[in-house]
């Protein structure tokens, strides 16, 4: 039944289920940041949820970045968070296969306006994201902990790295994600 939930996303996301995820994720960056402030999210239209959302990501991560001494501990607590965030997602839609993983993936980006195309063998390209107009590229790097988390938790686990980002003068986003050994 799970996995039919993934191909009916596919075609049409409720809004309720949009909402309760974008939520939850605003909650669990605010955590790993350390902030007590959670973007409001509810109440508004749903483009408006995202860039507050994007906003809210830009002026945590630029305050941490006048502590470099602290990125690296961050960027693990960002990465572990949205790491639980993407298994959360893996068991509630079923997905047991990388092919599956990647369409989740791609569905979840795509319902924030990030253009994700991954690929079995680990290729990930995205040629248009919201997200860039808002971050610079350090904001952009450090934000990247998130999306090397959910990837992982939606896979089983793996490593995200960027060799081209849109947020540094590059045409597309291109990186490479390595898959830890079959885990699913």
């Amino acid at each position: 039944m799970s996995r039919i939930l993934l191909r009916l996303a596919e075609v049409w996301t409720p809004p309720a289920l949009k909402n309760k995820a974008l939520s939850e994720l605003a909650g669990l960056t605010a955590a790993a940041f350390g902030s007590s402030r959670v973007p409001r999210l509810k109440g508004r239209a749903w483009p408006d949820r995202i860039e507050a959302y994007a906003l809210f990501t830009r002026n945590e991560a630029d305050r941490a970045l006048a502590h470099p001494e602290e990125l690296s501990f961050l960027r693990s607590r960002l990465r572990e968070r949205a790491f639980g965030f993407g298994e959360r997602l893996r068991r509630r839609f079923g997905v047991s296969s990388r092919e599956g993983a990647l369409r989740l993936a791609r569905l979840l980006y795509r319902t924030i306006g990030i253009d994700f195309r991954g690929l079995p063998d680990g290729d990930v390209l995205i040629r248009a994201c919201g997200f860039s107009r808002h971050y610079s590229g350090e904001v952009c790097s450090l934000i990247s902990a998130l999306d090397e988390g959910v990837l992982a938790g939606l896979t089983g686990g793996g490593r995200l790295e960027f060799r081209e980002r849109l947020t540094e003068g590059g045409t597309a986003c291109r990186a490479v994600f390595r898959f830890e050994e079959e885990r699913l």
